[in-house]
């Protein structure tokens, strides 16, 4: 059974109300159009304050209380923060709402010196950010959390395996999550904490308040396991470095991705597979963190080019990778793996040429962004403005997935860029369905010294509007050696008595 770990951490909101600085504070929230407490501090619980009390009733027990207003949107985004800063403890993180983490940390705790010492880091680590925690570990999600929320421990609760029935028996009845209308039937029934319902009948249970109540109840004694979903997508493997002093001069740290890269292209090795995105991330001694994706085109596990990657993406950075007072942990993951069997070095130079530029693209694409970095892929048209598709030149290149105008030893068939849309131009042509003798674009005359052609590209019917002429393509070069890809629209006497003609690209 994995061991899980549970916390809640809370923060300020702006006062609604002056007050005394050392006065109980409470936040309030708007519920059926009146205001009740949804969080009260340490003072105001001691006075009696509770949440779900009605502000009125809080003023009139304690004067002078400092009020402040509930901001779920804030509360949100602060829970999102603290879970990327647990990160350091475990990827595998789940959000308990409103205001509590569930980490699964079976198989890191030994990485702190064991349970005991990662909760007490943990817990640390949030009081000294300013933020109150609870903690508790247990072998189950529900028994975690309700020890957290509802144990009298206020360092941490660490139950052993199988002790999850002893431990939540004395909690109340609210510690399984129920609604709060379920909670008060149950303890207006006399069955006010967890070992009330354990020793009942299943039936009767199940019969009056309903399955889920049974559910719960197993969950939190341990009976049954509750799956944590956790709030991103779990990497496919990582590598770790933790540093016993912060580092943060840049060629530590360029060392360090050097070493992360190492043991990750290990672990990728045993697996027979390669990273086609990877993540970088820096955890710093104040808690801030720092994510730098990277993707490959190919699968990649060679630890310098990993390397090089990591350079291009920290130097094109508008906004650097601030150390602080320095990272005390940096991680390395494969979010996305693809299958990469070992290859036989040999002497084909086409397979060296694709190498290397796999890894141009790799290094373009980190340094400016993978959706700047464009490539043509062939679709299935020949019609110009529709035979190719700019996208990513990582997507991923298979056999014949480029488009290719090339022939080998001979001038490209059509150019690379085409003008959109295609210009008009005036020109004249010896036959009616021959090449163009002399045309003017933009004003200016060209002769057509050469000359080749036409390709004919019929209208696809079943995409093109109705009335569509086909095109007869020349690619032309005039006395000053430019050379232009032109097209005649129409065929003579057969779809028109007057073609026209038009300029669809320049040759390079």
């Amino acid at each position: 059974m994995r061991r899980h770990s549970a916390r809640r951490p809370a923060g300020e909101t702006p006062p609604l109300s002056a007050a005394p600085p050392d006065a109980p504070l409470v936040v309030v929230g708007r519920e059926h159009n009146a205001l009740v407490l949804t969080a009260v501090d340490a003072d105001a619980a001691a006075a009696g304050l509770a949440p779900g009390m009605p502000l009125a009733t809080a003023r009139a027990m304690v004067p002078g209380l400092a009020v402040a207003e509930a901001d779920p949107a804030a509360d949100a985004a602060l829970m999102e923060t603290v879970a990327d800063w647990a990160e350091r403890y475990t990827p595998f993180i789940g959000l308990d709402a409103p205001d509590g983490l569930v980490l699964d940390i079976g198989g890191s705790a030994h990485l702190f010196g064991g349970e005991a010492a990662m909760l007490d880091d943990l817990v640390g680590r949030c009081r000294r950010a300013g933020l109150t925690a609870r903690g508790a570990i247990a072998g189950s999600r529900a028994a975690a959390v309700a020890l957290a929320r509802f144990g009298r421990d206020g360092q941490g609760t660490i139950v052993a395996p199988g002790g999850e029935a002893k431990a939540v028996a004395p909690l109340p009845v609210a510690a399984l999550g129920l609604h709060p209308d379920l909670a008060g039937a149950l303890v207006r029934l006399g069955l006010k904490r967890v070992m009330d319902l354990a020793v009942r009948p299943r039936g009767p249970l199940a019969a009056r308040f309903g399955t889920d109540l049974l559910t719960r109840l197993d969950r939190a004694l341990g009976r049954a396991d509750e799956p944590l979903s956790p709030r991103r997508p779990l990497p496919a493997c990582t590598a770790e470095r933790r540093f016993a002093e912060p580092i943060g001069h840049e060629e530590d740290v360029r060392r360090s991705i050097l070493a992360l890269a190492a043991d990750l292209g290990r672990i990728l090795e045993r697996r027979g597979e390669g990273a086609r995105r990877l993540e970088l991330v820096f955890f710093r001694t104040d808690g801030a963190l720092r994510r730098l994706t990277v993707a490959t085109g190919r699968p990649l596990r060679d630890p310098a080019t990993v390397l090089r990657l990591y350079r291009e993406a920290l130097d094109s950075l508008a906004d650097p990778v601030d150390p602080g007072f320095g990272f005390d942990v940096m991680r390395l993951s494969a979010l996305a793996t693809q299958r990469q069997d070992a290859e036989q070095t040999g002497l084909d130079a086409r397979r060296q040429d694709d190498a290397l530029l796999a890894d141009l693209t790799d290094r373009l694409s980190a340094r400016f962004g993978h959706r700047r970095v464009l490539a043509l892929a062939a679709q299935d048209s020949h019609v110009p403005e529709r035979a190719s598709l700019a996208v990513p030149a990582q997507a991923g290149r298979a056999p014949g997935s480029w488009a290719d105008w090339t022939v080998p030893g001979e001038p490209p068939v059509r150019p690379v860029r085409l003008v959109d849309p295609p210009e008009r131009i005036e020109a004249l042509a010896e036959v009616p369905d021959g090449p163009p003798v002399r045309f003017r674009w933009r004003r200016v005359v060209h002769a057509v010294r050469k000359a080749e052609g036409p390709e004919r590209i019929a209208p696809e019917w079943w995409l093109a509007p109705e009335g569509t002429l086909t095109r007869d393509y020349f690619r032309v070069e005039d006395e000053a050696g430019r050379r232009f890809w032109l097209y005649r629209e129409g065929l003579w006497s057969r779809e028109t008595d007057a073609p026209r003609w038009f300029l669809h690209g320049l040759f390079a």
